[in-house]
This record gives structure tokens, C-alpha cells and sequence, in this order.
């Protein structure tokens, strides 16, 4: 497919290794069917990105005349701060992460077909001052070494504090245009007892569901609600997955493959611009769908890689015609 700019598209290989703020914006315009995707949470991992713990003081002092206690407000944009060692999902305030996260997916736009649809799925945090980071786990669930999150408190970050994040980022993106049509609520069975004793375990994740804001009338879409769950409930329980391929938080396939097959036509091309070690796009490509990832580890990427060339040699043993 050819761009407006003239640049002739290549055909896109199962998973490209980078930032997906770059990755997505070359997309070829008009040609992505449906995005299924779980980007990094606000302050849990790392997963072994290095992250400059300075980038809030080098923001804050190339702009000494925004007041401190604005700075949450006031986020510098994503191009910056990857660029003064910032990392995606590692921001100092989670506002910013936000932002950023609104950010990539309005780059991803264009190469939306309008009858596309994104389902994003985020988990919450609970606000310490000094709550430990781990590159794959935190609060004991992960080996390894850990960090100290650095966020200064104030207003409404202060500990023990639940901070709605999927809320903030699903209004968010609302204000940006976005159309949320489903807040599907992932109710996970068999989460592991935690030693909290002032609070129930939060074992629920949000997974959203946007379309596009047409540019006039009603919005219109592909979906095909014969293929969800029974009932098609917006709560849906599966049990969450132990993580694959070094990577501690990976999509139950029963709980995308509904999100794949009511969304993405057959046939059609499934995006994950966070896709790590690719279980959406082997669910995807079991589905009978196209499938193309982003991924900014390479260690990731190649697990992902590997899950999709035995999730396309399964599907040809089941059904040569598919070869």
C-alpha cells in the first residue's frame, strides 16, 4: 500500500523491534482492522529498561517558571522525555503516563480503517512514596533486583492511595476524540492471597473498548457480537495467566480471543503495539486473522516471533488450505 508521502509500504513483519510511538506512525494509513493491546502499567516494572530517575529535575529545571506543585499538569511531551531517558509506564507522576499513553494512540489514528476498533487493557496501582520497582514484578511477586519509585507526594498522591488510572486514561482519551463504547471489567480468578490486611485484594483489570469519532453521524464498526463470551457480559472472569518467555504479565488467550473475533474481521489485521511476547497476536493468527506487533524489547520480540511461526504451523496441520 502506498502513503500520501509517496513512500511505498513494505509488507510488516510479525513483530518490529521499537518504541511504538515511532513504530506506529508508519503504519500504512487505512490499513489496521483492530488493535488488541496491554501497555506497560503506571510504576510496577521496568522490564529491564533503564530509566534516568533525574528526567523530573531536568524537566522541572529547563522550565523553572511552572510552579512545582503543577507539575503533574504539566508534562513534557513523549519525544522529550524518552529522549532524557525516560521510559513508558515509569513517568514521575502518573498523569503524565497519561498523557503519553494518549499520545502514541493518537499517532496510531491514521493508520486506523474507520470501522477499526482498540481495546486497551490496564490494571491500577495503589500510590507509596517509596514503592519498589522490579524489572519483571513488584511486592515480592517478581525476582530480581528493585528500584524505589521517586514520586513526590501531594494532592491526591499520597499513600495507600488507589489512583483510577484506567479512569483518568479512559476520559483522557475521550477528550481527545476517542468514542469508549465497553468497560469490560476482567475479573481474575485464582489471584494470589497477599499479605494486606486493610483492604480487599484487587484482583479486577479494566479492558476498554474505542472506536472513532466519525465525522458525522453515529459511529460505525465492525463487531460481530456473536462470538463473545456467553451472556456478553461486560465481566468476564478468566483466570490470569503465570507470564511466559521471562514476561510476568501476559494476556490469557480466553480472555482477547473474544476481543479478536468480535472486532477484527476474518481475515483481517490485528495490531498490538505493546505486544511483548505476543500472546494477542498468536490468539490472532489462530483466529484466522493477520497479526503485527511492536515490541521495544528484542528479547520479547523474539519470543513473540516464535509464538506466531507455531501458532501459523498449528493452523496449517489443523487446515492445510491455510499453508
Amino acid at each position: 500500500m502506498e502513503a500520501k508521502s509517496g513512500h511505498v509500504h513494505q509488507p510488516l513483519p510479525t513483530v518490529a523491534v521499537g518504541d511504538a510511538f515511532d513504530r506506529v506512525a508508519v503504519l500504512a494509513p487505512a490499513s489496521v482492522d483492530c488493535v488488541v493491546t496491554s501497555p506497560p502499567y503506571w510504576g510496577l516494572r521496568s522490564y529491564g529498561h533503564v530509566h534516568d530517575e533525574e528526567v523530573l529535575e531536568k524537566w522541572a529545571s529547563a522550565h523553572p517558571s511552572i510552579d512545582r506543585r503543577d507539575l503533574p499538569s504539566h508534562a513534557p511531551g513523549y519525544d522529550w522525555y524518552r529522549s532524557n531517558g525516560g521510559v513508558l509506564g515509569l513517568e514521575p507522576y502518573p498523569q503524565w503516563f497519561v498523557g503519553h499513553l494518549v499520545e502514541i494512540f493518537e499517532r496510531l489514528k491514521p493508520a486506523l480503517k474507520a470501522s477499526a476498533s482498540i481495546w486497551v487493557n490496564l490494571g491500577d496501582t495503589y500510590f507509596a512514596r517509596w514503592s519498589s520497582i522490579r524489572s519483571d514484578g513488584r511486592q515480592g511477586l517478581g525476582a530480581g533486583g528493585r528500584t524505589r519509585r521517586k514520586t513526590p507526594s501531594g494532592g491526591e498522591l499520597i499513600d495507600k492511595q488507589l489512583l483510577l488510572i484506567p479512569a483518568r486514561f479512559a476520559i483522557a482519551m475521550q477528550e481527545a476524540g476517542w468514542i469508549l463504547r465497553n468497560d469490560v471489567i476482567w475479573a481474575k480468578t485464582g489471584v494470589p492471597p497477599r499479605a494486606n490486611s486493610d483492604r480487599l485484594r484487587l484482583s479486577h483489570e479494566h479492558f476498554f473498548h474505542f472506536v472513532l469519532r466519525p465525522s458525522s453521524g453515529r459511529a460505525k464498526y465492525y463487531y460481530d457480537a456473536s462470538v463473545v463470551e456467553p451472556g456478553a457480559n461486560d465481566v468476564v472472569r478468566v483466570a490470569s495467566h503465570r507470564g511466559s518467555d521471562g514476561h510476568s504479565a501476559t494476556f490469557p488467550k480466553d480472555l482477547v480471543r473474544p476481543r479478536i473475533e468480535s472486532s477484527c474481521p476474518p481475515g483481517g489485521l490485528l495490531l498490538d503495539p505493546f505486544c511483548g511476547t505476543g500472546r494477542a497476536l498468536e490468539a490472532a493468527v489462530e483466529s484466522g486473522r493477520r497479526a503485527h506487533g511492536i515490541e521495544l524489547s528484542t528479547a520479547y520480540a523474539q519470543a513473540a516471533r516464535r509464538r506466531v511461526r507455531e501458532a501459523k504451523e498449528r493452523r496449517i496441520l489443523e487446515d492445510p488450505k491455510h499453508g
